[in-house]
């Protein structure tokens, strides 16, 4: 078309630039984190638009650069409010990578061999907590068990087992624990118990369940050789319902016994607990059983023999109760000295002089049955009726050793006796006491002196 068509009115049908809008910039509230929206108000926008194609450019392009900032402002916002909902998480993994790791240490060592059977199992754990404990011996079978507060400070817990670990036998234990961050540390060791050369379980006495006297010693005697007496001895315990003290003393390598600086307490509980499982004697000896045995100290009986005014005096506590005319060894074979136990009661017994070494047939031999001989030293001294004799009772001393009396007072004092009862000898001839039970004659820091503990 020509310009002149148009005329005046061309104008109104010029072609115009198409109006294009600005772009737009929304931001949604709920995008933005709560704690970063106080002054926002939810589901509310911000729009900002450039205005039409006949808008000045300088000024749509300072809209166009504001719209941008402010987007870019938005986003860093939420940037900003996501890290804050990751805070914990982050703390929780510094926390994890700063919490020392659990250590868990067994005992015995992993290997180790020739293991006594009663060993501690010792768990220590440091920087954590302890949880789960198993042992299985070598076919892989469970053995049961409980987990007890160590006895040593420097050692946290012990496993205890419910019946001994069997001598020559593999054992596995397996330990958890777990630290601050509850990460799992686990332990283990496999060791094997020693294979005794010999099994030794000693004899004791008193026996189970006797009433004794207050002047019996415990006794305990070994089949064989005892070359780690202190080991032995330290798993010896005596205990007793009256307090009092007591010291074992080695009489040999097969023999220890027991007694308190004074006779027992009458009325008395004794305990003997024998704990010798598990515990090397030495040489390849190790012990096979524990045993306990219980017994009661019962009235206090004392007798006091004097060889020189020829009368035994008797007492029941501290009450003299009697007063026997009595007739004790002869010049050629006097009685000995010092506080004699009571060790056996015979109502008839043949006195044979060959048990102590003088044949039957020599000059002093003898064989003659007595009535109530009362056992007072493995010597061949008793307490027994001798009627041949009651002419000399309170006068002299015409026996070969032993301590004669009428047959009735001597039923008496056998009625009244009880093994472990005393009967002190003194102003005889005879020198010390020479028996297998010749405790009380030894001093109380001579005695001591005879523990391996000392």
């Amino acid at each position: 078309m020509s310009a002149g068509l148009l005329g005046d009115e061309g104008e109104r049908y010029q072609r115009r630039p198409r109006l294009v809008a600005a772009p737009r910039v929304t931001l949604l509230a709920p995008w933005i984190h709560r704690k970063c929206r106080p002054n926002v108000d939810t589901g509310s926008e911000v729009s900002l638009a450039t205005g039409g194609w006949g808008a000045d450019r300088e000024g749509s392009e300072q809209m166009r650069r504001t719209a941008a900032a402010i987007a870019a402002g938005a986003l860093v916002l939420l940037t900003g409010c996501n890290a804050g909902d990751d805070g914990g998480a982050s703390a929780q993994q510094t926390s994890a990578e700063q919490a020392a790791p659990a250590q868990v240490a067994l005992t015995p060592a992993d290997g180790a061999t020739d293991v006594a059977p009663s060993t501690p199992l010792e768990i220590t754990v440091t920087d954590g907590e302890l949880g789960e404990v198993t042992v299985v011996d070598a076919a892989g079978a469970a053995v049961p068990g409980t987990v007890e507060d160590g006895a040593d400070p420097a050692v946290a817990d012990v496993w205890v087992p419910e019946a001994p670990l069997a001598y020559s036998t593999s054992y596995t234990v397996n330990a958890t624990a777990t630290n601050e961050a509850n990460e799992e540390a686990t332990a283990k060791t496999t060791f094997t118990t020693v294979t005794p050369a010999k099994l030794s379980t000693p004899s004791i006495g008193p026996l189970e369940g006797m009433t004794v006297g207050v002047g019996l010693p415990i006794r305990v005697y070994f089949d064989d050789p005892v070359a780690d007496k202190a080991a032995v001895e330290s798993h010896l315990s005596v205990t007793s319902s009256t307090p009092t003290d007591g010291a074992w003393n080695w009489f040999s390598d097969t023999e220890v016994h027991f007694r308190p600086s004074e006779y027992w307490p009458a009325d008395t509980d004794v305990t003997l607990d024998a704990e010798l499982y598990g515990v090397n004697f030495g040489e390849g000896i190790w012990g096979e059983k524990n045993r306990t045995v219980g017994f009661h100290i019962g009235a206090r009986h004392v007798s006091i023999a004097d060889a020189a005014s020829h009368q035994m005096q008797v007492f029941d506590g501290d009450q003299l109760v009697q007063t026997f005319p009595i007739s004790t060894g002869k010049p050629s074979n006097p009685s000995y000295n010092g506080p004699h136990v009571v060790t056996e009661l015979n109502r008839n017994r043949v006195m044979d002089s060959s048990t102590y070494g003088v044949p039957v047939d020599s000059p002093a031999g003898y064989r003659t049955p007595v009535e109530y001989a009362v056992r007072i030293s493995n010597s061949g001294e008793f307490v027994h009726a001798a009627p041949w004799s009651v002419a000399q009772q309170g006068h002299s001393n015409v026996s070969h050793g032993c301590i004669n009396m009428s047959t009735e007072r001597a039923a008496w004092f056998y009625d009244f006796s009880q093994p472990g009862d005393i009967v002190e000898i003194k102003n005889s001839d005879g020198g010390p006491l020479r028996s297998d039970v010749y405790d009380w004659t030894i001093a109380w820091a001579d005695w001591q002196a005879g523990s391996a503990l000392k």
